[in-house]
């Protein structure tokens, strides 16, 4: 039985149709991603099935009794609660109990006599009830759920009044996660989230939540690992694709493409009947005429099918900027910090012409601030930041509040481009060109940038700077408001063949575009710490893999295996109150570990292969043979150390 059914449900804004139609059902566990275009109804149709917005028409059905959570995008919260009870507030009753016995504890510090025996009995009922209602095993949820999404120990006692936008929009998400609705409705899940959030958040709903989860996202990577169907919306009409994301690509694709074979035909029939018509509109078969330019009005109407949307991958010539220097940018011992806090600090770090650079690591740590002291916009403390010769810097900021709001988007574009030579003022027809292949429609080009949405001027910003004719681009989170087609433009435009030629330095969170664009990163550790790694993001995640795994190797339990002293190969007296594997040979028993040891790592290099990160069924298959393979290496070892402790 479906957890919930929506079923020819249609709705309106005004004059506009946002869903026309639309059927849809979400079975128990099941895991769907949403997307479309921005301003398409994914939101709309996300509030449909959370029932607060109610269709023009159609139906919408819950199973009986179930439970929804939406993660919204300013979530309600008491400011006085402090972070870590704001999220213990999802076990609503567990709460109530914890803040009784805190209170209780504070009487107990100044009872004594009858009055402190009388409230030691009821410290004994509360506590029975607390074990009851999850007791303190929920504590230890609590602090993975908020640790996972980014939050440090020392910021649980923080006021929710004291927290950041961002801070706020994950103890939301934290608390959402917590209370385990049914069925789970995420709009825009990641977005306060970096990298190391968004990898633990997308193996949470994957692995670990057993709801059914419909989740709206710009993080392709997300879509891949988490996402078993796909629905698409576009211009109100709903369309379903099996698979992930990755797979919506390649099935998307086809259908477009048979789209287009049958709208050709079409339009030749389209052109031999207006030829018929012509010739015979007059004269002894006008009335034969008349009737076919009936049919074929009917036809039109009814039967045409249109030209697919962004079925051509973008054509687009950028104008080649002034070479620059052989080294672009030469920092030598720069420091920064504020107050207390170390940004970065002795850092040397030059930037080569064609570099491209990628910047990742956790909220906060300072990345935009290193990409202003490299560029001149801030003094370093300690150290110096030389820029080369000949550097035109295209710099994109999260805000755009230098952009003259009453140009419209292709004026806009004319005025920050120049001409394919690299010199003369650019045309209007090449603005338009560069506005078509960044997705803004003939209409949305006459739209002044005041009138368009935050995502759209963040795309006419990019696509300004993108054929500016800059030889470094320095871009800060270019994804942050665009949609996922903008985001593959983009990834498009700064490709190393066909697009963007310069150097370029990007900060992002977003994986897909810092896999395809950046052969280099700078890494911050989130603790002052800042490094320089060769290669990309995929080869970076390996790395930490192989230095996670290192380290488990390095704990007491394998370290002793390193350094074991081996028994002989006799079989040992049997202890039988020693386990499971007392009775096996020592030579045996160590076949058995080092067998799991290697199928372990042959699994975990798997898992950070791209293409099997992208494969939520596979993703999913390994690591259960895993978890299954770690509970058989367990007892294993508990042997060979107690044997190794006895030798």
């Amino acid at each position: 039985m479906s957890l919930l059914t929506l079923a020819n449900v249609s709705h309106r804004y005004g004059t506009q149709l946002v869903l026309d139609g639309a059927t849809v059902s979400i079975d128990p566990g099941e895991r769907v991603g949403l997307v479309g275009r921005n301003g398409t109804g994914k939101t709309t149709l996300m509030r449909v099935m959370l029932g607060t917005v109610s269709p023009d028409t159609g139906t919408v059905q819950f199973q009986r009794g179930a439970g929804v959570g939406y993660l919204s995008q300013d979530p309600d919260l008491d400011p006085d609660d402090t972070l870590r009870d704001a999220a213990e507030r999802a076990f609503a009753e567990l709460h109530d109990l914890h803040v009784d016995a805190n209170a209780l504890y504070e009487k107990m510090a100044t009872a004594e006599g009858d009055e402190l025996d009388r409230l030691l009995k009821r410290q004994a009922r509360l506590e029975v009830a607390i074990e009851t209602a999850g007791g303190y095993a929920i504590d230890h949820r609590i602090d993975a759920m908020l640790h996972g999404l980014g939050f440090r120990d020392d910021q649980f006692t923080v006021r929710v009044r004291d927290l950041s936008g961002g801070q706020k929009g994950r103890l939301g998400l934290a608390r959402l996660l917590l209370e385990a609705p049914d069925l789970l409705l995420l709009d825009e899940p990641t977005n306060h989230l970096d990298i190391t959030g968004r990898r633990w958040l997308e193996t949470f709903l994957a692995e670990e939540f057993g709801g059914a989860v419909v989740v709206v996202s710009h993080d392709r990577w997300l879509l891949d690992r988490v996402a078993q169907r796909i629905i698409e919306v576009e211009a109100g009409a709903i369309r379903e694709y099996p698979g992930n994301y990755h797979k919506y690509v390649e099935l998307r694709r086809e259908r477009q493409m048979t789209q287009a074979r049958v709208h050709e035909k079409q339009l030749d029939r389209i052109r031999q009947e207006k030829q018929f018509i012509a010739k015979y509109k007059t004269g002894q078969r006008a009335k034969q005429a008349r009737g076919r330019e009936s049919r074929l009005e009917r036809f039109k109407r009814d039967e045409l099918v249109e030209r697919p949307i962004e079925l051509q991958t973008m054509r687009l010539q950028l104008p080649k900027a002034t070479r620059s220097g052989e080294q672009v940018i030469v920092a030598e011992g720069v420091s920064k910090r504020y107050d207390d806090l170390v940004l970065f600090e002795n850092l040397d770090l030059t930037v080569y012409r064609g570099d491209r650079i990628g910047i990742i690591g956790p909220n906060g740590v300072g990345k935009t601030t290193l990409v202003r002291t490299l560029i001149g916009d801030l003094a370093p403390d300690t150290g110096s930041a030389r820029a080369g010769s000949r550097l035109s810097v295209g710099y994109y900021r999260q805000l755009h509040e230098h952009v003259d709001q009453s140009l419209t988007v292709w004026q806009y574009l004319q005025s920050v481009i120049v001409g394919l030579d690299g010199q003369a003022r650019a045309s209007e027809q090449q603005a338009r060109d560069l506005a078509g292949a960044f997705l803004f429609t003939g209409d949305e080009q006459e739209k002044t940038l005041s009138d368009v949405s935050g995502g759209e001027r963040s795309r006419a910003v990019i696509a300004g700077l993108v054929a500016g004719a800059h030889n470094l681009l320095v871009l800060d989170e270019p994804t942050n408001h665009l949609d996922i087609p903008s985001a593959e433009r983009l990834e498009e435009a700064l490709a190393t063949e066909g697009g963007y030629d310069g150097t370029l330095v990007l900060i992002t969170h977003d994986r897909a575009l810092l896999e395809a664009t950046c052969d280099k990163l700078i890494v911050f550790d989130g603790t002052g710490g800042v490094r320089l790694f060769q290669g990309h993001y995929t080869d970076w995640q390996r790395r930490e893999e192989a230095d996670a795994n290192a380290d488990d190797a390095d704990e007491p339990r394998p370290a002793a295996r390193k350094t074991r002293k081996r028994p002989t190969k006799a079989r040992p007296p049997v202890d039988e109150s020693a386990g499971p594997f007392a009775r096996l040979a020592t030579s045996e028993l160590e076949q058995r570990i080092e067998r799991l040891e290697r199928r372990l790592g042959e699994i975990d290099a798997e898992l950070v292969d791209p293409a099997v990160y992208r494969d939520g069924d596979r993703c999913r298959v390994l690591q259960a043979e895993r978890e299954t393979l770690a509970g058989e290496l367990g007892p294993l070892e508990d042997e060979w150390t107690r044997r190794a402790g006895k030798g």
